[in-house]
């Protein structure tokens, strides 16, 4: 056999290795992905939720028809959104203190914006399922996002139990279902609504409405159950409605399950 002849069938025969190759290749990702997917349909099979977190404050001029919205969105779909107000304390300095304000939730808010890899802080900002932000005043939006994920079944499914309610505290056992690996529970206590009349600021001489106030969280590594008490804050007045929300919150600080229920202190 000449050598013109042997380089032509040594050059098929590699040929055909190639494509046997790049054919087993393409099998074994068609594979993977198969398991991927069965994996996702295993693993979100509880209940859409729609957790809207609202970055707000007394002293924005530009707030207060984001935490309307927020409360309008809130009583429109009872049981899919979990609403919750966040009063950062950035805008404190222009000469208006928020009441509700804390540098814990403006931290928070940096860390979703390191995320989402927004240059910096703003108000008014919501973070839906802390995957996706848009401007809190933007009714469309907010519609569109909610229409969005309450379509999208979730991680994890939480349950509470042996709710016991003081003056002081609230106690309760909880029991979460689905993976708990590598993620926590922020356990969550938040005022229904409160009026305060601002006096200085950009707001000054008006009479705001927040709802959803959020004045206590506490965060926990995630388990499969377990026992939590949360204080509840002086600033909450005896006759504030209260509400306790946990949810369940991954590394990348996408929320996967949540839970509320309102609290009747004795």
């Amino acid at each position: 056999m000449n050598a013109p002849n042997l380089r032509i069938i040594i050059m098929k025969k590699v040929y055909i290795v190639v494509l046997l190759v790049l054919a087993i290749s393409v099998m074994s990702f068609k594979y993977q992905k198969s398991i991927q997917k069965d994996v996702e349909k295993k693993t979100l099979v509880y209940e859409p939720i729609v957790v809207l977190e609202l970055f707000t404050s007394q002293g924005c001029s530009s707030c207060p028809s984001a935490d309307e919205l927020l409360q309008k969105v809130e009583s429109e779909f009872k049981n899919e959104v979990y609403a919750l107000s966040y009063h950062v304390d950035y805008w404190n300095y222009i000469g208006w203190e928020d009441p509700f304000s804390n540098t814990q939730y403006a931290r928070k808010q940096r860390e979703y914006n390191i995320k989402f890899k927004n240059n910096s802080n703003y108000t008014p900002q919501v973070v839906v399922n802390g995957r996706n932000h848009f401007v809190g005043s933007h009714a469309n939006k907010m519609y569109g996002e909610i229409a969005l994920y309450k379509e999208i079944k979730v991680e994890n499914k939480v349950m509470l139990s042996n709710l016991s309610v003081e003056l002081s505290a609230v106690s309760f056992n909880y029991a979460l279902l689905g993976d708990s690996t590598e993620k926590q529970i922020r356990v969550i206590l938040v005022i229904d609504e409160r009026t305060t009349k601002v006096s200085r600021g950009e707001n000054r001489n008006r009479t705001l409405t927040n709802s959803n106030i959020v004045v206590e969280e506490k965060i926990l590594k995630a388990m499969p159950n377990g026992a939590v008490t949360i204080e509840i804050p002086e600033l909450v007045k005896e006759k504030d409605q209260l509400q306790l929300m946990v949810l369940v919150e991954n590394k990348q600080l996408d929320i996967t399950g949540a839970t509320k229920h309102q609290v009747a202190r004795n």
